[in-house]
C-alpha cells in the first residue's frame, strides 16, 4: 500500500514536471523572435540614413542621423488561446505591414510557419506589452520594446516576453537591455 502511494506522488510529481518543462520549451518560438525583431532594430539604427538634399560643390551634407522604426502592428490582432496562428503572406498584412520606416517593413522581420505567440514591436512611448518590466523604455523617443505574448494553454492568462532598448544621443549608440523580460514564462 506504501508502495503505490508513493508511486502515485512520484507519478503526480513527474506530470506536473512534464507539463511545465513543454510549456516553457514552447517559449523558445518567443525568443528567437524577440531576438530577431531586435536584430531588426539594432540593424536600422546602425543605417546612417543622411537626409535627403541637394548639396552645392564643394559643401557637406547635414550629419547622418540614426533613428528606430515606428510602431508595428500586433501580430495576430488577438493573443492565440491555446491555439497557433498562421501568419498572411500577402503583402501589407500581418508581417508583410509596413514601410521603410514603419512597423515589420522597416524591420526586415516576418515569420511564415504558424505563431503560438501574438509579436508586437513598439517605439518609444507606445504601449508596452510587458508594462511590469523595471527595463521599460521610459519614454524616450528613440527607444523600443520587442515583445511576445502567448496563452499556451488557453485558460486566459498570458505569459509575457520582452527586450528593451534605448539610443545613448550622446555617442550615437543603441543599448539594449542585458537579458529578456520574462513574465509567468509557464503559465
Amino acid at each position: 500500500m506504501i508502495v503505490v502511494a508513493i508511486v502515485g506522488v512520484l507519478a503526480a510529481l513527474a506530470v506536473y514536471g512534464v507539463r511545465r518543462y513543454l510549456a516553457v520549451a514552447k517559449t523558445a518560438e518567443a525568443k528567437q523572435n524577440i531576438g530577431g525583431i531586435t536584430r531588426g532594430v539594432l540593424a536600422y539604427y546602425e543605417r546612417e540614413t543622411p537626409p535627403s538634399e541637394d548639396l552645392a560643390d564643394g559643401t557637406n551634407s547635414t550629419a547622418n542621423n540614426h533613428d528606430v522604426c515606428n510602431t508595428s502592428t500586433f501580430v495576430p490582432t488577438t493573443i492565440p488561446a491555446g491555439k497557433k496562428f498562421q501568419p498572411s503572406t500577402v503583402n501589407g498584412k500581418d508581417f508583410n505591414s509596413g514601410t521603410d520606416d514603419t512597423g515589420w517593413k522597416c524591420l526586415k522581420f516576418s515569420v511564415t510557419q504558424p505563431i503560438a505567440f501574438r509579436y508586437h514591436y513598439g517605439r518609444g512611448t507606445a504601449t508596452q506589452v510587458a508594462p511590469n518590466n523595471p527595463k521599460s523604455t521610459g519614454g524616450a523617443s528613440k527607444a523600443f520594446e520587442a515583445a511576445a505574448e502567448g496563452d499556451l494553454d488557453g485558460d486566459g492568462s498570458s505569459s509575457k516576453l520582452a527586450m528593451t532598448g534605448k539610443a545613448n544621443l550622446a555617442t550615437q549608440t543603441m543599448i539594449v537591455s542585458p537579458q529578456l523580460y520574462i513574465e509567468d514564462e509557464a503559465e
